[in-house]
């Protein structure tokens, strides 16, 4: 698909697709959010060689199909060649082959589940080396062997679990249950499933359970009985903005593994956390998909930098291999495999409704997405 070059005075415009309805809108609105913030700073700095960025905002609510079919309707109709956007892989899924055909660049700020790699994504979530391999060894050593898996019914949560089902494997564990239930599932939904962890006698319940449907979850487990304290869920998508949802005193206890937390200490963190509660209100917290919604806005930004072009192979060729001082850390986009190298931290949810950080790594981890090396250098790198 050929495209014609802007003018040197017209705005960079690019596409921004995130839920603002439908059940994953409680994590996506927050990713929104940090976009949003990310392009007025820029655009506040005097832009990016003298020219605002401005965004393209459609509402996929919350369903893969909507996703591709906004995809296109950005590429097609408006001319765009840039798309931040996505959360779930089902959506992620969606949008691939549009910015595939038509050669676009999907830059996609959530965790997944690996094993994947397009010349038309640049990843700046976590992949299972970042996240799942140092979880399971904290879990392991802190709680016990036997693991209870539930998660939500897409391809994250059943990818995932096949992951995390190996390492456990690898260290003498059992996964005692597992269930999935659908993305739309009640409160009620959860209570048979405590039955069973209860019955299991599991030690940690690990959840892949997204959306409206995590507070579901972690409300069924407080009603249930269960302590925290002992057999805690674990999560690699669990974050600030659920537990404010499910409210602290439900969440206290509970443990999930991401590059960043609102919680992180330093001058970067400080001034991104203030900056995002001046704009969006002082009870509205940071996450870890706000984060890398934000931070690969100014990756872009410093690529465009550079190529003065929204032609993809021009921006990918100088976002590879480049980096920037997020507030979990300095980051960088492997030049190899598209995806960013991260930060590993493990957290724990205290009665502030903040994650309180139980081990965080040395340095960053380069990202494996085929854990080909396993993640090993990642989990020793952790740190109490």
């Amino acid at each position: 698909m050929t495209r014609c070059r802007q003018d040197d005075s017209a705005p960079w415009r690019i596409g921004v697709l995130f839920s603002q309805s439908g059940v994953m809108a409680v994590i996506e609105e927050t990713q929104l959010r940090a976009t949003l913030l990310a392009i007025d700073e820029i655009n506040q700095a005097g832009g990016v060689n003298g020219r605002e960025i401005v965004p393209v905002i459609y509402d996929p609510e919350s369903d893969a199909q909507t996703y591709a079919l906004c995809a296109a309707r950005l590429m097609i109709e408006d001319g765009i060649t840039m798309i931040f956007g996505c959360y779930t892989s089902s959506s992620r899924k969606a949008v691939l082959p549009v910015v595939e055909r038509l050669n676009g660049l999907l830059w996609y700020p959530t965790l997944y589940e690996g094993f994947e790699f397009s010349s038309n994504v640049i990843y700046t979530g976590a992949a299972p080396n970042q996240n799942s391999v140092a979880l399971c060894s904290y879990l392991v050593h802190t709680y016990g062997t036997r693991f209870f898996f539930v998660g939500s019914d897409y391809v994250y949560p059943r990818a995932s679990n096949r992951v995390m089902r190996e390492l456990l494997r690898s260290r003498g564990c059992t996964v005692a249950g597992e269930t999935y239930l659908d993305l739309r599932c009640k409160r009620s939904d959860f209570r048979p499933v405590m039955r069973q962890i209860k019955n299991t006698g599991a030690d940690v319940i690990f959840s892949t359970v997204v959306g409206d449907s995590t507070v579901h979850l972690y409300q069924a487990f407080a009603e249930a009985g269960l302590d925290a304290g002992v057999t805690p869920i674990a999560s690699l998508t669990t974050t600030e903005a659920e537990v404010r949802a499910m409210g602290f005193d439900v969440a206290t206890g509970h443990i999930t593994a991401a590059p960043y937390f609102q919680s992180v200490s330093g001058e970067r963190n400080d001034c991104f956390v203030r900056c995002y509660k001046a704009r969006y209100g002082e009870d509205e917290p940071t996450n870890m998909c706000a984060e890398a919604a934000y931070f690969q806005i100014h990756l872009f930004a410093n690529a465009l930098a550079e190529a003065n072009s929204m032609e993809t192979d021009l921006i990918k060729q100088s976002a590879l291999g480049s980096d920037y001082d997020a507030p979990q850390g300095l980051v960088s986009v492997s030049a190899s495999t598209s995806h960013t190298n991260l930060w590993p931290r493990i957290g724990r949810v205290d009665r502030r409704g903040q994650f309180q950080i139980m081990q965080q790594s040395l340095m960053p981890v380069w990202a494996d997405p085929f854990l080909i090396g396993r993640g090993e250098v990642g989990a020793l790198a952790l740190r109490s």
